[in-house]
């Protein structure tokens, strides 16, 4: 939670500065008014309570009803929540909030696409790092409240091995490998990435925690999982899109990794309209 107010601080200092020029050329410090969050259309709803914490951070004063919960879905044109208090306070925060809340819900419908897509199946979605600086904690939030999972947060709660490690190991995987065991004296999840059956079937040999299947074809997924037979969990990632993602999930993967979650983020139209 401190991390969270620290970063709800910074957007706050970031944009009202020395201070809201136009607000207090325009209005009394004593002006007090209602206003509503309003949906401008469907989705998914993340970040509401983000949004509160922004108000009362920058005015404990005000007044914050949220009318639905984060991680539902929403129509155009809910009321998501009533807010009140000094007019100047709302001003100064509108724009904060509905950053987070914007952003965050857009996340939030995106992967409940992604999820509704590969329901037939039992593969996971998951979010990657492609997260906007400073703002993963609620990138991958939101992500969790859209019904996907988190992968790791950043690059030391899990070993993953990729192509430039593997490169800077004269590609020899199993090297790689050999080399993370050596060092994990904290029992953290080992995953390896691979390109190719060749460097899947050196792979398997071996007690990693996960094996990521890199922009690899559907074919040599579907070869990789029936060679496997359940014995190590299999991720899949590179280029997954909404229209793809289903027939990935049907090679019978446990975890698909989408990027575009977070680093092709389509914000949801909410507005803060004063009464």
């Amino acid at each position: 939670m401190s991390e969270i107010m620290d970063r709800i601080k910074l957007a706050l200092a970031e944009d009202i500065g020395s201070g809201d020029v136009t607000t207090l050329a325009t209005i009394s410090s004593e002006n007090t008014s209602k206003a509503i969050l309003l949906a401008k259309a469907d989705g998914i709803i993340a970040g509401l309570e983000i949004a509160k914490l922004v108000f009362i951070t920058h005015d404990p004063g005000i007044s914050f009803k949220g009318l639905v919960s984060d991680g539902t879905p929403i129509k155009k044109g809910d009321i998501l929540a009533q807010i009140e208090g000094n007019t100047r306070s709302l001003l100064e925060t509108e724009r904060t909030a509905l950053n987070f809340l914007q952003r965050m819900s857009g996340i939030a419908t995106a992967t409940d696409q992604y999820v509704q897509a590969v329901k037939p199946f039992k593969a996971i979605i998951l979010d990657t790092r492609k997260t906007a600086p400073c703002l993963r904690l609620f990138d991958k939030m939101a992500v969790k409240l859209g019904g996907g999972q988190n992968h790791r947060i950043g690059l030391y709660d899990m070993y993953l091995s990729k192509d430039n490690h593997l490169a800077a190991c004269k590609g020899d995987i199993e090297v790689v490998f050999r080399s993370i065991q050596k060092h994990n004296t904290n029992n953290l999840p080992i995953e390896i990435e691979v390109d190719s059956l060749d460097q899947f079937k050196i792979l398997i040999k071996y007690k990693v925690s996960r094996i990521l299947l890199d922009n690899m074809s559907l074919s040599d997924m579907k070869t990789a999982v029936e060679i496997n037979a359940h014995k190590i969990p299999l991720e899949a990632s590179g280029n997954v899109s909404l229209e793809t993602v289903n027939q990935v999930a049907a090679t019978g993967v446990d975890f698909i990794s989408v990027g575009k979650l977070t680093h092709s983020v389509k914000a949801l139209d909410i507005s803060l309209d004063i009464n």
